[in-house]
């Protein structure tokens, strides 16, 4: 497969996944915002900091107003991390490479942003915007299942599927770091600090809550949100869960070309380290110290995988 190709399905597949994060962020952040009226702003701004769109919209804006966060990170075409700007992107690379998508895979993409430009179209209020963050997330729910029912398990698909978990993995670190650490900085606070309607928000952020109670039952703590956003192998926004499905795309690239290349190295011992590690070793080494290294480690692997695979031709 040409670069230029593999390079479209990949970005293809990590806008879409960007987008739909994007709009899990929101729905977290306006549930804590409409329970702790008085610290609302800084839950927007930790919003905005989570999705790396602090700085741009600090460029445009003097506060963190619901209204202008809503509209800034759903439907501002001049924050390349909005909804809009990810799913035009998402669209553009897929029209791009046309030929190697299944007629259904196009048709969703495309209907997806046909379906959320109307949607977008105007300024969301806030009594709305649980309708549309539901919209959002089902339309991105029909490209992956276009993608998962008709696409070839050839090459293409792996390249798709690595832009998925390179994006979700970097999500749920990013979750981590700005909600989790930042609210409780020291081990001896946790508990201290946040009731369990807060942590219920942020596994509902990540499609974790339901799966936490059949892992953990009804009592939340944080120590178990933690692990079941980091270790749980069965968890699907999990960093390990995301590791290993990028190991597995690798390796089966791998396969089909025959050649081995440093990105499936280092995805290997990378998600190995996490597999031996214990959420107790995790918290005596710095959560986050941890969710920093992580960070650029996925950094990195997305930058090899690039290389290797010469998305620039």
């Amino acid at each position: 497969m040409l670069g230029k190709t593999a390079a479209g399905l990949f970005w293809m597949s990590r806008y879409l996944e960007r987008g739909e994060n994007g709009a899990r962020l929101l729905e977290a952040g306006f549930r804590i915002a409409l329970t702790r009226s008085s610290t609302s702003s800084e839950e927007w701004k930790s919003i905005l900091a989570t999705s790396g769109a602090l700085a741009n919209y600090e460029a445009q804006h003097d506060e963190y107003d619901s209204g202008k966060v809503i509209d800034f990170l759903l439907r501002d075409t001049s924050n390349p991390a909005s909804v809009i700007s990810n799913v035009k992107a998402a669209r553009d690379n897929a029209r791009l490479v046309r030929t190697a998508l299944t007629r259904e895979v196009w048709e969703a993409t495309n209907e997806a942003w046909i379906t959320l430009k109307a949607l977008l179209a105007t300024p969301v209020t806030q009594r709305d915007l649980p309708d549309v963050l539901s919209v959002i997330r089902q339309q991105k729910a029909v490209v992956r299942g276009a993608i998962a029912g008709t696409m070839l398990r050839s090459d293409g698909y792996n390249f798709a599927r690595l832009g998925v978990f390179l994006e979700r993995a970097d999500n749920t670190a990013r979750i981590l770091d700005v909600k989790y650490y930042l609210l409780l900085p020291t081990f001896a606070r946790i508990g201290s600090s946040l009731d369990q309607v807060h942590w219920e928000t942020i596994l509902r952020s990540v499609s974790a809550q339901r799966a936490y109670r059949w892992i953990y039952g009804t009592d939340i703590s944080p120590i178990n949100v933690a692990e079941v956003l980091i270790l749980h192998r069965q968890m699907p926004r999990s960093l390990v869960f995301c590791s290993q499905k990028i190991m597995n795309n690798l390796v089966h690239l791998e396969q089909d070309y025959g050649e081995e290349n440093p990105s499936c190295q280092m995805a290997k011992a990378y998600c190995q380290k996490l597999k031996d590690s214990s959420i107790d070793a995790l918290f005596d080494f710095g959560l986050h110290e941890f969710v920093e290294g992580f960070l650029v480690e996925n950094g990195k692997l997305a930058r090899q995988i690039e290389r290797d695979y010469r998305f620039q031709e």
